[in-house]
């Protein structure tokens, strides 16, 4: 089963290009993790480049991360991980996070290097960003909006190739951490420009963002099984599915998609950079505008065997089960019918279809009881156990004694951290102009060292405690795995920042 569920909500004006926040519902889509097979997100958006006239062809680059499964996850669980998702040009490179890329290579980094840790305060694994164990529909609050960390460059790997001056930086709203932790250095947007520059200056470095993004549920992979009866028809049963509902309680699954101006927080930071007031590092809400929804949306789920054609594939009836609906005017869900079964935190999807034809004669999946299927598909007696865990590959960064991982090399460590998915995490403090990402971000020591002042700036004042995304006005905000949350050493506490070297199940 995969496809996609829509989520249409209202334009904002094309001033309001300075990044984006959202709050989305984090819970486990499916009963029992099947295997890694599976791979969805959960509700996300795609962030470009604005144009100020056509968009270039053939130039796809993007930040698309967010929470869910995939299938290079290693340490999976039920309970969702977040990445970055930043596509460089057509996909030569992508960064899911510090120290995770394209593939799993580093004699060819693909994206490794491209995120920066910029929080002292929380680890981030290679394998994604680890959700507290049992989260269950709690929301969970995330946006980009751009630093100006460092300076514009007109030269890139030494060429007459410009990098703009802009780090597109994670900022999280969580039950027990608040704040920035990580950004796409410049040169990872123009680093494709090198063999491109007929595209110099189209990428997220230089440009402002596109603030009417689509919204969606992105699923590639929910097990299903098809079975036939003694009469030739085709039923279908897919693993238990689930969203957040509560029985006469409506479950928030969108909440306060908001884009921002400049002003929100780009223009007071470059000032205080300058020598001027303190930027507190709260987000304006005076400088954004929240997208609307209404009760409208569509999907595009289909059930289908891997050898069927695309043009075949029969789409479930999903509004025979689930109604889209406006909460209220900033926050999105659905209304559950009596098909879908209702829990105490999550609703779970029908489970059993037949496959039909609709008054166009077009074939489609149409809910169907247990008790409606006839034996003989085998369908009643197949399980979706969870599976039995294979020996997962530990991820482990480079250790010669040369590299930029060694050279200059960590200030404090080795230090672990058990984390709630059963993987063990190494991590080292690094200094933080010294870490590996910066090292290899085309910055010279001088470029490192003023990017170093600016960061002690935000250690020493942007501290933890505070607000800086507006807050949810419902639910409650999902929590981090404690175990991502750390303390630096006495004498780390500014301008140092922890760094992943290991991850893998300790024996």
């Amino acid at each position: 089963m995969a496809g996609y569920l829509l989520v249409p909500h209202s334009r904002v004006d094309a001033k309001y290009n300075g990044g984006f926040s959202m709050y989305v519902a984090a819970w486990p889509l499916l009963k029992n993790y099947p295997g890694p097979e599976f791979q969805s997100g959960l509700f996300g958006t795609w962030m470009f480049s604005q144009f100020d006239g056509p968009k270039p062809e053939k130039a796809y680059s993007d930040i698309e991360g967010g929470l869910g499964w995939w299938r290079d996850t290693r340490f999976a669980t039920e309970t969702p991980k977040f990445i970055t998702g930043g596509v460089a040009l057509n996909f030569v490179e992508w960064a899911n996070g510090p120290g995770a890329g394209k593939g799993r290579d580093w004699k060819n980094p693909k994206g490794h290097y491209a995120v920066a840790q910029l929080s002292p305060w929380v680890l981030w694994p290679p394998d994604g960003l680890n959700l507290k164990q049992g989260t269950s529909g709690e929301l969970f609050g995330y946006g980009y909006l751009p630093l100006p960390l460092t300076a514009g460059k007109t030269t890139t790997a030494g060429k007459d190739v410009p990098t703009g001056d802009q780090s597109w930086t994670l900022f999280l709203n969580t039950g027990n951490f608040k704040g920035p932790v990580a950004f796409f250095v410049p040169h990872f947007w123009s680093k494709p420009t090198l063999e491109r520059p007929d595209l110099v200056g189209k990428f997220l470095d230089a440009r402002p963002s596109e603030p009417n993004k689509a919204i969606q549920m992105e699923t590639q992979h929910v097990p299903a099984l098809i079975g036939k009866d003694a009469k030739g028809d085709t039923y279908a049963r897919v693993a238990p599915t689930q969203f957040p509902g509560k029985p006469g309680a409506d479950a928030p699954l969108i909440h306060r998609v908001t884009a921002y101006g400049r002003a929100a927080l780009w223009d007071g930071v470059q000032a205080w950079f300058a020598g001027g007031q303190e930027a507190t590092g709260r987000i304006d809400p005076k400088a954004a505008a929240v997208h609307t929804f209404e009760s409208k949306g569509g999907a595009t789920w289909r059930i289908y065997t891997p050898s069927t054609a695309r043009d075949n594939r029969a789409p479930l009836v999903w509004n025979s089960f689930a109604t889209p609906a406006a909460l209220d005017e900033t926050t999105y869900g659905y209304k559950w019918g009596d098909a879908a079964t209702k829990g105490d935190a999550l609703v779970t999807l029908p489970e059993y279809y037949r496959l039909e034809r609709d008054k166009k004669d077009k074939e489609r999946w149409a809910v169907v009881s247990a008790k409606d299927v006839p034996a003989e598909t085998g369908l009643a007696r197949a399980e979706f156990p969870r599976p039995r865990k294979a020996p997962q590959q530990p991820y482990v960064t480079p250790d010669e004694a040369g590299s930029s991982w060694k050279k200059p090399g960590p200030a404090a460590g080795p230090f672990e951290a058990k984390l709630g998915d059963g993987s063990t995490v190494t991590y080292f403090w690094y200094r933080f102009a010294d870490q590996p990402a910066l090292l290899n971000a085309d910055l010279t020591a001088a470029e490192r060292e003023a990017l170093q002042k600016r960061v002690e700036l935000l250690h020493k004042n942007w501290t933890k405690g505070r607000e800086y995304l507006p807050p949810p006005t419902v639910g409650t905000l999902a929590d981090l795995d404690p175990a991502v949350l750390v303390t630096p050493p006495k004498g780390f506490e500014i301008g140092y920042v922890p760094i992943v070297t290991r991850q893998g199940v300790k024996e």
